[in-house]
């Protein structure tokens, strides 16, 4: 009876450890505001230069064949920005040392931090995409297909938050973590930008015929996201210990 109880309890306190860890970084962006204030505001800075160029070619340019790009890059450089901010209040107040002090299951650490930055980027996407569509294609006649362009945004931004959070983990001790982390993430995350890209392109696009593209450049997103957070899972605790 004590070897059956015994697994038990420690999948409740892992848990337990995974809730706490979370609710402390909603209760901190909540008292704050940093990290969401920022993403925003920059994305508004973004869309205020997709703006000033998309203004000087006029009607000469279907937005629509193209806004699939505009948009992933909009999330990536956003995400960026957000990764770097995941472990300021961790490394200012010290409190990541006192974390890996404790008996605190180092994939536990992963997933709540991965899952609290897929909050702050959901979060940052509600107020940026309809933003985009308001701006860049208010206008534009918009295939049917186009709100299945839902599937490839939950895709990837599991996987830029999951791959995100390992690569801000091994740059939060260097010089210049910013340009680092950038230099990382970018290549890391190209195959699932290429896939994602293509898979919202098709839905925004609607053409006839080109729905092959759809599911397999989805199914690529989702293997992407499923082999590299395994991967992020288990090499977190060397990552995060190194």
């Amino acid at each position: 009876m004590a070897q059956d109880s015994k697994p038990g309890t420690m999948r409740v306190s892992s848990w337990r450890q995974y809730r706490a860890l979370l609710l402390k970084d909603l209760r901190q962006e909540v008292r704050t505001r940093e990290m969401l204030t920022s993403m925003v505001v920059y994305a508004l800075l973004v869309l205020t230069i997709y703006g000033a160029a998309l203004a000087q070619v006029g009607d000469r340019v279907e937005v629509v064949s193209f806004a699939g790009g505009l948009l992933w890059a909009l999330i990536i450089f956003t995400s960026l920005l957000g990764l770097n901010r995941s472990f300021s209040h961790e490394t200012e107040s010290g409190c990541l040392e006192g974390i890996l002090l404790a008996p605190v299951d180092r994939a536990v650490v992963f997933l709540a931090k991965a899952t609290s930055n897929l909050i702050f980027l959901a979060l940052v996407e509600l107020i940026t995409v309809p933003l985009f569509f308001l701006f860049f294609l208010s206008g534009a006649e918009l295939a049917s297909t186009t709100p299945m362009m839902l599937l490839p945004l939950v895709v990837g931004t599991i996987g830029v938050a999951g791959v995100g959070t390992l690569l801000s983990t091994m740059t939060i001790d260097t010089r210049g973590r910013d340009v680092l982390l950038a230099i990382l993430f970018i290549p890391v995350v190209f195959p699932l930008l290429y896939a994602c890209v293509s898979a919202t392109s098709v839905a925004l696009m609607g053409v006839e015929g080109t729905f092959g593209t759809f599911w397999t450049s989805l199914a690529l997103a989702g293997a992407y996201d499923v082999i590299m957070i395994a991967a992020a899972w288990g090499l977190y605790e060397f990552v995060v210990d190194a």
